[in-house]
């Protein structure tokens, strides 16, 4: 897929990826991803739908990617949304709104009966395409939430060195 919006695209061809560009943004600037190891930037991208956002056409040498979300699913019926950023600079331009708009419509994800996320400030960005926050979900979701767990790992690795 690929979609272009003034003189921006978004993309779900993995070759135009800038590992770089996701593991810097996930290791340094988010909240939920810090210290990853890059070796998990790669393995998360081979087994998940992505989607690139890109100032000027990916294929191009004057490209530069400036946003990405990936989907974990089975392309039927469950999706978890995940690593939803833009860039700083490119912020408050409508990116993640158009984003998370070819997301929802992506033919792949189309007939996904279950699809959830975790955020703990977009949750206004998310309501717009149809996310409840899930409170007391008749106590049929469950989940093992292992925060900080980047950190962890390499704190451990240092005090086994």
């Amino acid at each position: 897929m690929l979609a272009e919006k003034n003189g921006f695209y978004i993309s779900t061809n993995k070759e135009y990826l800038d590992k770089g560009v996701i593991h810097q943004f996930l290791d340094h600037d988010s909240y939920w991803a810090n210290d990853i190891p890059y070796e998990f930037v790669e393995r998360f991208i081979e087994g998940s739908f992505c989607f690139g956002i890109y100032a000027g056409e990916p294929s191009s040498t004057n490209s530069r990617q400036v946003g990405f979300a990936r989907v974990i699913s089975d392309g039927v019926t469950f999706a978890y949304l995940a690593d939803v950023f833009v860039l700083s600079d490119y912020r408050n331009l409508g990116l993640s709104k158009w984003l998370m708009e070819e997301i929802m419509k992506y033919e792949k994800l189309t007939t996904v009966r279950v699809f959830m996320l975790g955020t703990k400030d977009a949750h206004t960005l998310y309501n717009k395409y149809g996310f409840e926050v899930i409170d007391n979900s008749s106590n049929r979701f469950m989940g093992i939430f292992k925060d900080n767990m980047y950190r962890q790992m390499k704190l451990s690795e240092k005090n086994n060195s």
